[in-house]
């Protein structure tokens, strides 16, 4: 009975390891078709934006109907939804070959939109089975599966997109869709609506609960701004990494692969690592730490003159690391302070500032280094991360104990 929890969790991600690989292939499929026929940085930036639009913009009030409805059932509902998406886009392909712009970014809205409520509904879940001390193992190993999925979907995608056409890839997301309906259909999860039901049902009250208790963990409030300014700093670097390797390492998409592959790798170890390890005492020192270690290598990407491709290789696998290093315990954290019952209002609160912060960064980004280069940003990033984990580190210093 011990390990009871195990065998629910893993099923539960075995589903959405092939749900993630068909996801993020058909979201590789996609932004090769914009990049190929457009040629356009605008179409590929409001592609990112608009896939973001809905957790900005539904993000916050879908914790509160994760929290009044079965976790189970939205999730079924919400897979079901993203691969309803890219069925529609696949009829698109099949049969009018190269449908308009518009019509792609509603199919990313409407994939959007079906994550947005996923995410916070799968998030929410796993406190109900795992207990408090393998909270920070199950995240690594959630964060595994998410990476190793990760490393496969750019290469099957390219593969697919090869052999075939991208109507037909669309339908590799189906597949994945209907597997981890499957096996959601196999796991029992406990409903816990049942104690929500001697609150006020108003949905305006829920929110605000959501907010209070958020409020209420201080612990949660110093961290949380420091996570934001992660976020913002952090998410462009995926983006300009591309560049990076073309302006400043005078490289090429083999290069740029490399790059891919080897921050992924390094996502996989330490997620592996962590889901070996059972339980993190001081999750927030070592969420602080790890932005150190960001700021550092984020520094060294920028700074390394041209010929230094394979060090450059080094610190990407660093990223790997500290982006890991930085995400499970963070998320491990909110998940052992705070109630099941709110647990569904506050992740897609989190969920939502992080989505808000996404653009910001991408936009400051984007004019920083078109201004000033674009390694003079990673150094520049890089900066920022050391001063904002140096500085968190000192404020959570006091929350050690309360650190479960």
């Amino acid at each position: 009975m011990e390990n009871a929890w195990k065998k629910k969790f893993f099923t539960i991600y075995l589903g959405q390891a092939f749900s993630i690989i068909g996801s993020a292939t058909v979201q590789f499929a996609i932004i090769w078709y914009l990049t190929k026929h457009t040629q356009s940085a605008l179409i590929l930036t409001t592609a990112t934006v608009v896939g973001f639009l809905p957790g900005a913009i539904f993000g916050a009030f879908a914790g509160v109907f994760v929290d009044r409805h079965n976790r189970k059932m939205i999730m079924i509902l919400a897979d079901g939804f993203i691969a309803l998406s890219s069925f529609l886009l696949a009829l698109a392909f099949l049969y009018f070959e190269s449908p308009p712009i518009w019509f792609i970014y509603t199919i990313l809205f409407l994939r959007g939109l079906g994550g947005t409520f996923h995410m916070p509904a799968i998030q929410s879940t796993i406190p109900t089975l795992v207990p408090q001390s393998e909270l920070t193992k199950a995240g690594g190993w959630a964060s595994f599966v998410t990476s190793g999925s990760n490393i496969l979907a750019p290469m099957l995608g390219a593969v697919l997109m090869d052999m075939t056409s991208i109507g037909l890839v669309m339908l590799v997301d189906i597949l994945g869709a209907i597997f981890a309906i499957i096996c959601l259909l196999f796991v029992t999860i406990p409903d816990i609506r049942e104690d929500m039901e001697k609150e006020e049902n108003s949905f305006k009250t829920q929110f605000k609960q959501g907010l209070l208790a958020i409020k209420k963990d201080k612990p949660l409030t110093t961290t949380l701004p420091h996570y934001v300014l992660v976020g913002i700093l952090y998410f462009p670097l995926s983006s300009l990494f591309p560049l990076l390797v073309l302006t400043h390492y005078q490289g090429s998409a083999l290069h740029n692969g490399l790059v891919d592959t080897i921050f992924s790798i390094g996502m996989l170890i330490s997620s592996f690592i962590l889901g070996l390890y059972k339980g993190v005492n001081k999750k927030l020192m070592l969420f602080s730490f790890s932005i150190v270690l960001l700021g550092i290598c984020s520094s060294a990407v920028g700074i390394l003159p041209s010929s230094y491709f394979l060090l450059c290789l080094f610190f990407c696998f660093l990223i790997g690391v500290s982006s890991t290093l930085f995400n499970v315990p963070f998320y491990a954290y909110v998940q052992s302070s705070i109630e099941p019952q709110k647990m569904g209002r506050v992740m897609s609160l989190l969920l939502t500032i992080c989505t808000i912060a996404n653009p910001i960064g991408l936009l400051i980004a984007g004019t920083f280094s078109d201004l000033a280069g674009v390694n003079n940003w990673f150094i520049a990033t890089g900066i920022l991360f050391i001063i904002n984990g140096f500085i968190c580190l000192l404020r959570i210093k006091d929350f050690e104990k309360q650190d479960h």
